[in-house]
């Protein structure tokens, strides 16, 4: 069930039962810090829902700095319909951001070109893990023949697991890190889109490119405070002997968190002082 029939069901339920007059979701309210980061454009229950409570303000301090449901209350041995319902609409908007693919016009509007992991469908990316992090044939194929090689680094963007949070932060990331890069006179191949793929396969493209450094630009796992996340895994010269250790990696980007055009800015300077170092991962982080 997709997160519009979760919505609805929501209006119709709580209108029943007089927790509201009118829809909501009438606009999107302005972002307070009590809703920074949250999915959904409706005004969340902020207030204390504890009957009675022995610290109301400690309470509301918290709910002021996360998103966690947190002081809401209880009936019986149940969360409060609102809650509950509120719950349901956040777990609808985790599903579509894995399962809904990045919209083509994003893709042209940013002229990336398309490739494809060996993962065939969105089942076999799900539970063969292996799949996803490599090239198919005719993917690796055109890189081979068409994407600039022995350039310094290599930006791949790729759905991951939230389609929603490529879509809601790569606009003001991707020129931010490409403008960052270019300022600094490092040079970049042309920027990709890898439907259905895993953090490993800038392994198997920067051995096509012959980069120094190659970074991936992908959908974080949405969890329930929001589905808008993407995270950036650098790593200098991959090989056949690359383990998890030798990446690096920024997460939590998005208006909540890292915002996108500041993520931009960092991850070129941090990739200036890969490139200085020649080391990634837990080697750069010894060195510095």
């Amino acid at each position: 069930m997709d997160i519009q029939t979760i919505v609805k069901q929501v209006m119709e339920e709580l209108q029943k039962e007089g927790q509201i007059k009118n829809s909501p979701i009438v606009k999107e309210p302005a972002e307070t810090k009590e809703s920074k980061g949250r999915n959904i454009n409706y005004e969340k229950s902020s207030q204390v829902g504890v009957e009675q409570p022995a610290n109301r303000e400690e309470i509301e301090r918290v709910q002021s700095i996360t998103p966690a449901r947190i002081g809401i209350g209880h009936t019986g041995t149940r969360m409060k319909t609102k809650n509950y319902l509120e719950f349901r609409i956040d777990h609808a908007a985790a599903q579509d951001a894995v399962f809904k693919d990045v919209s083509e016009d994003l893709l042209k509007e940013l002229k990336l070109p398309v490739l494809f992991s060996k993962s065939e469908t969105m089942d076999q990316y799900l539970m063969d893990l292996d799949s996803g992090r490599q090239l198919n044939e005719t993917s690796r194929k055109w890189a081979a023949d068409n994407l600039p090689k022995n350039k310094q680094v290599q930006i791949i963007v790729s759905h991951g697991l939230s389609s929603t949070g490529v879509e809601a932060n790569i606009r003001d990331l991707l020129p931010a890190l490409v403008q960052g890069l270019k300022s600094k006179n490092i040079t970049i191949g042309d920027p990709v889109f890898i439907k259905r793929s895993r953090v490993w396969i800038q392994d198997d493209l920067a051995s096509i490119v012959n980069c120094d450094c190659v970074i991936s630009l992908i959908g974080e796992r949405p969890g329930l405070a929001t589905a808008k996340s993407i995270s950036a895994y650098l790593i200098y010269q991959p090989n056949e002997d690359t383990v998890e250790a030798d990446r690096t990696v920024i997460s939590n980007i998005h208006e909540g968190g890292v915002p996108p055009v500041e993520a931009g800015a960092h991850l070129a300077d941090l990739i200036e002082v890969i490139l200085k170092h020649k080391a990634s991962g837990v080697e750069l982080a010894q060195l510095k």
